[in-house]
């Protein structure tokens, strides 16, 4: 269990730093950082598997699941599916921009942008999903959802 609490650790951390559970409004941000980030998200996920191993994969009972399992099955429904299918299609896109407009711009005037983004934010909800999760298996404070207070370097504790 130990294995498994820090794992859910180092996802939740990786997840709660990213554009993956932050939301993406329609005038912020590219959509290839949001997809980069996703990308970098499969990776790093499969890093944590493979360093802690089986011990975050054992055979449980029929309704039970494990880290292993969790990860695995987010990575395979919901961040492949939409990386395999709008990378080749933004970058076919990207190709098309003349040297002279700005790749800003030219992202925002793409006829699907707004599909993609639309996606991003279905799997931003998995993965929001998933970080609460992940939080509950670390037993950590919430780093996502909870707002700190503007304050002045003075006020903050030392």
């Amino acid at each position: 269990m130990d294995s498994e609490r820090e794992a859910a650790w180092e996802l939740y951390v990786e997840l709660a730093t990213r554009v993956s559970v932050v939301e993406l409004g329609p005038d912020e941000g590219l959509l290839r950082e949001a997809l980069s980030s996703l990308y970098t998200v499969f990776g790093t996920t499969r890093e944590i598997l493979r360093r802690y191993g089986p011990a975050v994969a054992p055979r449980v009972a029929p309704g039970k699941m494990t880290f292993g399992v969790l990860a695995v099955n987010v990575l395979n429904h919901s961040i492949r599916p939409l990386l395999s299918r709008w990378h080749p299609l933004l970058a076919a896109h990207e190709a098309r921009r003349a040297e002279h407009v700005d790749p800003v711009a030219h992202e925002r005037r793409w006829g699907r942008a707004a599909e993609l983004r639309a996606e991003i934010e279905s799997v931003r909800q998995v993965l929001l999903g998933l970080a609460q999760t992940l939080n509950e298996v670390a037993g950590v404070g919430d780093l996502i959802t909870v707002r700190v207070p503007q304050q002045s370097a003075s006020e903050i504790p030392q």
